[in-house]
């Protein structure tokens, strides 16, 4: 059943006008479902009953039960169980396993013939790998349960009469995937105490362990047979085996990494290269056929694309309004939006433009008695540094001169400290540093950690409390998001000796870490922060920040970016497209009227370039000595140049190509205005970033097609959406139905351009999601294939990357079956590949793209990584992988849509995407559409090819790239949007923002 929404109801009709940029919300078409029939799976378990007389596997998060010689399997369930690795009851009559269904994997038990249905455990923790005692008494299985602010996984014991649970392993290291003793005395499991070489036994009883076997390669899963045999899958790299007795049995199967299930003394079942297997030990291994029918929903031809208006003059209300402040007297606010720092008053008016510049302005913070500003910025040229404005002068200066980025500021309750986040790695990883506000010495507190929040202080200014993840565990990255309170005047050498962690609301993580709070109030007695999408507060500790009492909301509209006035009372919320003042003592919210808008920049006039040869996207050959005309930003045609014809660019010894498009990168604050001419300068005009910031995202967009800030046309969107827990800054921990609703009505309003379904989000509610997306003309991308593909969902992001289950359902060692390539291929969705090793391969290739001029524009820590990058890699993949290139040339074979991304910030990436096709295959024309065409039309643009009508985005190179597709690195002249650059201009920073 397809679930429907009725907009108005949802979002009401102010909600449906505010997006100029879009057009109208279309009407749906009806689904069309398919049915495709597959004969292997990826990441595939199976397990034979007790009888002999079944089989039970999972297939793409569904358990299917067989004959034991095969045949047509039978789902056992629906879709959206997210169900895997089952295991037969010793009586053959039900079947266990984990799944996903309600939001966190638990103990489910269903019937053979697919009734009766049900949960065996439940709660906040992650239970996984249930497996029966021979004597059907117990269920052993691993468990996160412990500490919600970071625990492990360990050996569990469930009566199965009574219910009762017994924890069996307490070491500090994860403890997974457990299997039985022949006698059911023991528990054997492998641990990650060895990096996961070797093989352990818990005794029921007693608890006491020991270590039974070692491997030189990591061991995934084991499995003890009647008479003690011990059979065991172990893995170096993506060379994976099947142990018995410590030596390799399998020869060059790729094994699946799950446990072997016997059917007899000496024979059992298991899944290598997509199929089930029927080993004897010593003997013959046949595979046993079988096939399960999918059904599927391309999702073109479902709904109509909205599309982005490139060309209206129309003036635009400003929605990316990011960080906005209020003064500590309440009556302004400061804030960033159109690539400028503005000043408004709370009762309204035309807002002031303090910096007025093309420069990267962001997380303005007021001194506690208002007369400075301080914030993050890049006019000085180069990257990141704090600036403090007198607000009665108007006196700029700068603070600090450092290599890392400074963002998130915040003044200390003195005014004479600012406490920030201090950009260091990918993904926003930090330090935590302070600067003092009379000398700019900096001083690292904290040592780095993944991605913190915003910092703010105590009112003794002797604590920092931010936001922070908190993993359940280490096998598993994602967590909640808690409060990390640590000493303003710590070293970097601590090691964090001084950390003190809290949780307001055990088990519910605070939304998101990107100005979610917890913002501490002037006195101390409060925090405010973002929980279930809502505005929240809580007593605490005004010395150590410790919670003294329950969560307690504050509003029933979504909230965004919490903050205090001096007076303990006044609180700013950001809710949709609006900024509210709340007094919490009355409840009273007034809303600040916002006069703030732009008209998207298309340049007057126009320009013709002749080029020596144009390479259109279309044609598969070059054609020769062309003119290109140019008017506004659209082409207005190409035709053959005539002699004498002045142009307005000559380049007879160029080729020119349509601008490329990288479809999956993170755009991030921190890398400022540099990084948006450094793609330009790799001849990338557009880019798709799913996942981000939602303010921070939406003025990116904003910012570029006013014409402020040099960059790409960017295609974005805010949030990943998770479910309880989360990893990144840039996602949010969703807490139920109401709370997504209110998620994808504030996507609405910002006019995202994709919705960005992610790790932790389940089948039912991404389903959700798909179907509120395209009733607004959105698409829906996930790393998930299925049911993804019933659902209609319109793109895949990665070959494999990070899976809840913690193994990719597209790829086993690197390898994908027939299941994965048919989901992709005939559901049409489009697929992002991301062949990490790609780069890695360049460098090694090219070496003198080390010192392109373009890596120095990237901060130094990135640079150091692209410089380093033939050796940096060298541990953490292997020098060969083939694995996941022959399943994109697989995919593309089988005619699935590639579209390429990188899931990097720097632009040579794209390129290395693309000439990792090269090296396995795929030919110059096709490659190059993958970077145009095919991701022009994913995203409704009108761009990708040189054609009279698209938008004017092309790019002259030294070389056809036709011929070599390393052609595309030669980048002399970017055409963006109609405006001219050259690559001088674009590096050196000599290329001048649009005029406003």
């Amino acid at each position: 059943m397809r679930l429907s929404f009725v907009l108005p109801l949802i979002l009401g009709a102010s909600a449906l006008a505010i997006m100029p940029s879009v057009a109208q919300a279309p009407t749906i078409h009806a689904p069309q479902t398919k049915t495709i029939t597959v004969h292997e799976g990826t990441s595939m378990a199976v397990s034979v009953s007790p009888d002999g007389k079944m089989l039970a596997i999972d297939l793409q998060g569904a358990i299917y039960v067989m004959p034991v010689g095969g045949g047509q399997a039978k789902r056992l369930g629906d879709i959206f169980n997210d169900a895997h690795q089952p295991q037969w009851s010793p009586d053959s009559k039900s079947i266990i396993y984990f799944a996903y269904r309600d939001g966190g994997y638990d103990l489910w038990q269903i019937n053979a013939d697919g009734t009766n249905q049900h949960m065996i455990t439940e709660g906040t923790f992650d239970d996984r790998e249930p497996i029966f005692s021979h004597d059907g008494s117990k269920i052993a299985f691993s468990s996160d349960r412990g500490d919600p602010l970071g625990s492990n996984n360990n050996i569990w014991v469930m009566d199965v009469k009574s219910g009762a649970m017994t924890q069996l392993t307490t070491n500090p290291a994860e403890d997974v995937m457990p299997a039985w003793s022949a006698d059911d005395k023991e528990v054997i499991f492998t641990s990650s105490r060895d990096t996961y070489k070797t093989l352990w036994a818990v005794n029921v009883e007693t608890k006491a362990e020991r270590k039974i076997a070692d491997s030189d390669g990591n061991i995934a899963a084991a499995s003890m047979g009647p008479d003690g045999q011990l059979v065991y899958q172990s893995s170096v790299g993506n060379d994976s085996q099947l142990n018995y007795n410590g030596k390799s049995i399998s020869g060059k199967e790729v094994v699946f990494p799950f446990r072997p299930s016997w059917v007899s003394k000496n024979e059992f079942f298991y899944v290598a290269d997509g199929k089930i297997k029927r080993r004897t030990l010593g003997g013959s291994v046949k595979d046993v056929p079988f096939s399960v029918n999918l059904e599927i929903t391309p999702p073109r031809n479902t709904y109509v694309r909205a599309k982005r208006d490139f060309d209206s003059q129309t003036p635009r209300k400003a929605l990316g309004i990011m960080r906005p402040v209020l003064s500590p007297d309440a009556k302004q606010i400061a804030f960033a939006a159109l690539g400028d720092l503005w000043l408004a008053p709370v009762t309204g008016g035309k807002p002031q433009n303090l910096t007025n510049d093309a420069s990267y302005d962001l997380d303005p913070t007021w001194s506690p008695d208002g007369r400075y500003l301080a914030w993050s910025t890049d006019r000085a040229g180069g990257h990141l540094q704090i600036w403090i404005r007198d607000m009665q002068t108007g006196q700029m200066r700068q603070l600090t001169h450092i290599t890392t980025q400074p963002t998130s500021l915040q003044f200390s309750p003195d005014g004479k400290r600012i406490a920030f986040v201090n950009v260091d790695a990918m993904w926003r990883g930090a330090s935590v540093a302070v600067a003092d506000v009379a000398t700019g010495d900096v001083k690292i507190i904290h040592k780095s950690i993944f991605a913190p929040g915003t910092p703010t202080w105590s009112p003794d200014g002797k604590r920092i409390a931010l936001a922070m993840v908190a993993p359940y565990n280490r096998k598993y990255r994602e967590g909640t998001n808690q409060v990390l309170t640590m000493s303003s005047t710590g070293n970097e050498a601590d090691d964090a000796t001084d950390d003190k962690w809290f949780a307001p609301q055990p088990n519910m993580s605070i939304d998101s870490r990107g100005w979610n709070g917890p913002s501490w109030s002037p006195d101390g007695t409060h925090m405010l922060g973002i929980y279930e999408g809502q505005l929240a507060i809580w007593p605490v500790s005004p010395l150590t920040g410790e919670p003294q009492g329950p969560v307690r909301h504050l509003t029933s509209e979504i909230a965004y970016n919490p903050n205090w006035a001096g007076d303990n009372r006044h609180v700013l919320y950001q809710a949709n497209d609006n900024i509210r003042v709340m007094d919490i003592e009355t409840g009273e919210t007034k809303t600040v009227p916002l006069d703030l808008t732009y008209t998207a920049y298309v340049p007057k006039g126009g320009m013709t370039i002749h080029v020596g040869k144009l390479v259109d996207g279309i044609s598969k050959t070059a054609l020769n000595d062309m003119d290109i005309e140019i008017e506004g930003n659209r082409i207005k045609s190409v035709k053959p140049h005539v002699a004498g014809r002045t142009a307005t660019i000559e380049a007879p010894d160029l080729v020119a190509m349509p601008g490329l498009i990288e479809n999956h990168s993170h755009r991030q604050s921190d890398f400022g205005e540099q990084q948006g001419r450094g793609f330009l300068a790799y001849g990338i005009t557009s880019l798709r970033t799913p996942g981000g910031l939602p303010y921070e995202a939406v003025e990116d967009r904003e910012a570029g097609d006013a014409g402020v800030r040099i960059q790409p046309r960017i295609f974005s969107t805010g949030h990943l959406m998770e479910w309880k827990r989360t990893y990144y800054k840039m996602g949010t921990a969703i807490s139920s139905n109401a709370h997504l609703m209110r998620e994808l009505e504030r996507a609405h309003i910002l006019g995202f351009d994709m919705f960005k379904s992610y790790v932790r989000m389940p089948d039912i509610q991404q389903k959700m999601i798909v179907d509120y997306a395209h009733s607004v003309g959105e698409p829906v991308s996930t790393h998930e294939i299925y049911p993804a593909a019933f659902d209609g969902m319109d793109s895949v992001e990665h070959t494999t990357a990070t899976s809840r289950r913690g193994y990719s359902p597209k790829a086993t060692f690197n390898h994908a079956y027939e299941d994965v390539i048919q989901i992709i291929s005939q559901n049409k969705i489009n697929m992002t590949p991301m062949i990490f090793s790609g780069m890695r391969d360049l460098i090694t290739s090219h070496p003198e793209l080390k010192s392109d001029p373009r890596v120095a524009m990237d901060p130094p820590w990135l640079q150091n990584q692209i410089r380093n990058y033939d050796n940096l890699m060298g541990g953490f993949l292997p020098r060969k992988d083939p694995g996941t290139p022959k399943m994109v040339m697989d995919l593309f074979k089988a005619g699935a849509t590639i579209t390429a991304g990188t899931d990097e910030p720097e632009g040579m990436f794209l390129h290395s995407e693309m000439e990792t096709y090269a090296r396995y295959g795929m030919k110059p024309y096709d490659i190059l559409r993958t970077a145009t065409v095919n991701t022009a039309a994913m995203l409704n643009l009108d761009a990708g090819s040189i054609e009279a009508g698209k938008l004017a985005d092309i790019v002259l190179v030294k070389g056809n790239p036709l011929d070599d597709i390393h052609n595309t690195f030669n980048v002399k002249h970017v055409i963006f949007n109609g405006r001219h650059f050259t690559i001088e201009d674009l590096v050196s920073g000599k290329a001048k923002n649009a005029p406003r």
